[in-house]
């Protein structure tokens, strides 16, 4: 019986850094401009799809020459390690529903963590298509303003679980920025790393979460909520 589920943002959440932000802010248009479009997304003004677009547009990098910029710079969460082994050892699955692109996300998981974590991790992403200089462009999963409504992976997954079993798993969802919005609400306890926009997001919108440094106290938390130490609500409220 799967006891728990753990759904997670890949970008700045397993790994310290986005590789998206970083290709955008250091070989395309810039932090500033990037900023601008985050704002717009956060109040409304801008849909995630559109300002997602025009970062990776806007950076004229080979996809090869991309990832081993990426390989180079980008690192993991220091507890993501741990949590992906005791995942592993207690048949808990890990989604990982991103917002970015599975090319990027296969490589720099297998750099960091091994080929199998490849392997033993769902990860759901856009695709990639690659012109004849290697430039990238952004296949969206779906039609809608995310390009990929993290709400309807997760919840077929969710479907898929309760239809196996009678007792439904705990839903965990961790993430940072604005490509989570969509995921917010869809899980039993939303961690969100402290200082970023999804943290900005809950408080606007008035979503329960819980703040988390790194994945170390993703892990003690979901420990204790497991074997019943706490509850979903207790750390909802702080």
């Amino acid at each position: 019986m799967v006891k728990a589920v753990i759904f997670t943002d890949f970008d700045g959440t397993v790994t310290l850094q986005d590789s998206n932000d970083y290709l955008t802010d250091n070989y395309g248009f810039g932090k500033d401009a990037r900023g601008v479009i985050f704002e717009g997304v956060l109040d409304g003004t801008t849909q995630f799809r559109d300002g997602f677009t025009a970062m990776i547009d806007s950076v004229k990098t080979p996809m090869a020459e991309s990832l081993d910029i990426l390989k180079k710079n980008i690192q993991l969460d220091p507890g993501f390690k741990e949590t992906y082994e005791w995942a592993q050892a207690n048949d808990i699955p890990i989604v990982v529903v991103s917002s970015g692109m599975e090319p990027i996300i296969k490589a720099l998981l297998t750099k960091l963590l091994g080929a199998d974590a490849v392997e033993n991790i769902d990860i759901v992403a856009n695709a990639v298509t690659l012109d004849d200089k290697d430039k990238m462009t952004v296949v969206y999963r779906d039609e809608s303003g995310h390009g990929h409504d993290k709400s309807r992976t997760i919840n077929t997954y969710k479907k898929e679980y309760e239809s196996r079993q009678d007792d439904k798993p705990i839903y965990f969802y961790c993430g940072d920025g604005i490509s989570d919005l969509s995921a917010a609400k869809e899980c039993d306890l939303l961690f969100a790393k402290r200082g970023k926009d999804l943290v900005t997001f809950c408080k606007r919108q008035n979503v329960p979460f819980h703040e988390f440094d790194s994945f170390k106290d993703i892990l003690a938390n979901m420990k204790d909520v497991i074997a019943g130490d706490k509850t979903v609500k207790e750390l909802m409220e702080n």
